[in-house]
């Protein structure tokens, strides 16, 4: 399985995550298309933070103070140069920004800091770039916060920042003082490790490294490098006893409706797997006085089950949904390999998804989207184009 381990020794802000990205190898130009549908093209410098060398990205943008929906009419806006999955989890960061922004202050018209072009810009950059690194889950160390005080719009606030605190109490992550004086890890990157984070630390195993990448921060103090690291790696064996399987933890939603169309419901299922479900199902069921309803079951991790049932209750009009907490499961490993393959004379390098069990292929499967684009491009059944491309896929890896 492809991991990526989040290191934010010295704390963490958005700017620093999407260079620690791109210096894991990141594509380029696929981040800097998306962050200059915000702002003007920003400018990526490699510089040194006590004797560590590092990306700095710096998007040059002006302050601004935007309500939600400015936000996410932003988003909107970026669309065309984003690609779908990373826009949808940028506007779930911002949902859990303005979730704490309500916790702390209220119900507020205006985002300060957070609402600016720049902090747009680096959440879509960040997440545009984890997109690109096609990981199969996101593991994050103690996030350092630092000690002390800090000013930003509100005045003098202790830190860490009541907003940075709110975003992290729903996250399940794990925070640390730190070494450093003021703010180690803004609320943009309390809001990015959160959404960013699938696997829980002490799940991680051993893993071989591929790539690292540091990101810097704007502050170059003497004592520490204020940079965050991030690992892409391969983890090269299973748990103890389950034939190579790793083993993880999920929750299960449930609820039964029997007044809702089919029609909300397969939009429902959609609501749910772009807020983050590892999966949704709807199951016919017969209930109580012989009426036809449906069985609705999400799947998705511990950190982010209050939200979920939230948005089931909102988008079925249910008023309760059984939890059952964290139930184990066991996962294959899973990598995404690039491998040529050849259609109607056209040559082109195409994403395939592998499952792996005691280091050996057992199951490949090609990239729906992929294959459908290229489908449309040649005018042939797209059940065509994955059946050449798993086939080819199958010739190579499986025999590699």
């Amino acid at each position: 399985m492809r991991i990526l381990v989040f290191d934010p020794f010295h704390g963490a802000a958005g700017d620093m995550i999407t260079g620690s990205l791109l210096d894991c190898g990141a594509d380029r130009v696929t981040v800097l298309r998306a962050m200059s549908a915000v702002v003007a093209e920003p400018s990526i410098a490699t510089v040194s933070r006590a004797w560590i060398r590092a990306v700095k990205i710096d998007t040059r943008a002006t302050p601004a103070h935007r309500t939600l929906a400015e936000v996410k009419e932003r988003l909107r806006d970026a669309a065309p140069a984003v690609p779908e999955e990373a826009l949808a989890m940028a506007g779930r960061v911002f949902d859990r920004i303005n979730g704490a922004e309500e916790e702390v202050h209220g119900a507020r018209l205006h985002f300060h800091e957070i609402g600016a072009d720049d902090a747009i810009a680096d959440i879509i950059g960040a997440c545009t770039a984890l997109h690109t690194l096609h990981v199969d889950g996101v593991v994050v160390l103690p996030i350092a916060l630092g000690h002390g005080t800090a000013t930003g719009s509100h005045g003098i606030f202790p830190i860490p920042a009541p907003l940075t605190a709110a975003i992290l109490r729903h996250s399940g992550l794990e925070a640390r003082p730190g070494d450093g004086v003021g703010e180690l890890c803004t609320p943009t990157g309390a809001a990015l490790l959160s959404e960013f984070s699938t696997l829980a630390a002490k799940e991680l195993r051993t893993y071989r490294i591929i790539s690292t990448g540091f990101g810097a921060g704007t502050r170059d103090p003497a004592h520490a490098p204020n940079v965050l690291r991030a690992i892409v790696a391969e983890t090269v064996e299973g748990d103890p006893g389950t034939g190579g399987l790793l083993r993880d933890c999920v929750d299960f939603l449930e609820t039964n409706v029997d007044d809702v169309s089919g029609e909300v419901i397969a939009h429902a299922i959609a609501r749910f797997m772009n807020a983050g479900a590892r999966d949704a199902s709807a199951i016919p069921i017969v209930m109580k006085k012989g009426r036809p309803g449906f069985l609705i079951r999400v799947i998705c991790t511990t950190d982010c089950s209050t939200k979920m049932a939230e948005l089931m209750a909102r988008e079925l009009g249910t008023l309760g949904i059984r939890s059952i907490p964290a139930v184990h499961r066991f996962i294959a490993e899973r990598t995404m390999e690039q491998v040529g393959v050849t259609i109607g004379g056209e040559a082109r390098i195409v994403p395939v998804k592998c499952g792996r069990m005691k280091g050996e292929i057992y199951m490949v499967k090609a990239e729906f989207e992929d294959a459908r684009a290229w489908a449309e491009e040649l005018g042939v059944p797209v059940r065509q184009v994955i059946q050449t491309i798993e086939e080819v896929a199958r010739a190579l890896l499986v025999k590699r």
